[in-house]
């Protein structure tokens, strides 16, 4: 199973969603919590699904179980908090929610995660991917950037 990861910001339109099909994954799983901001542009929860079918022929889901809480974004980006502070309560509320239960294997089999972040490194949609490759058999990560 390949699950790869990619992040709108700093990208165009073009650049983003020539990624994305370039990727030949299925479908295209938002892990952010906050899906309609109007900062979002193009990765806007509805034009992003309309986007995704039309130039991708890809699927969409929203998946806020694979989200941190408001608190731990805003202690993130708000507050100052450091990127270790934040990692690993992100990865014990992962823990906690039983993620590799609660989501099918089979809807991340071609699939890509959604964030914000321009790279994985900060960003995590990279700590789902690391988890659920932890926790199944035969999980390859590829980060799209």
């Amino acid at each position: 199973m390949k699950i790869q990861t990619i992040g709108f910001t700093k990208k165009s339109a073009k650049t983003f969603f020539g990624l994305l099909r370039t990727s030949e994954a299925d479908i295209l799983i938002d892990v952010r919590l906050n899906n309609v901001s109007q900062l979002s542009g193009f990765a806007k929860r509805n034009d992003l699904q309309y986007f995704l079918e039309e130039l991708c022929g890809m699927a969409y889901s929203h998946r806020p179980d694979l989200a941190p809480t408001q608190s731990m974004l805003d202690d993130y980006k708000k507050h100052g908090a450091e990127w270790a502070t934040y990692e690993s309560k992100f990865l014990e509320l992962m823990k906690q929610r039983r993620i590799e239960d609660s989501i099918p294997q089979n809807l991340l089999a071609n699939a890509v995660l959604l964030c914000s972040e321009e790279k994985p490194h900060h960003c995590h949609r990279r700590l789902v991917a690391e988890y659920l490759a932890e926790r199944w058999s035969g999980v390859t990560i590829k980060h799209l950037v």
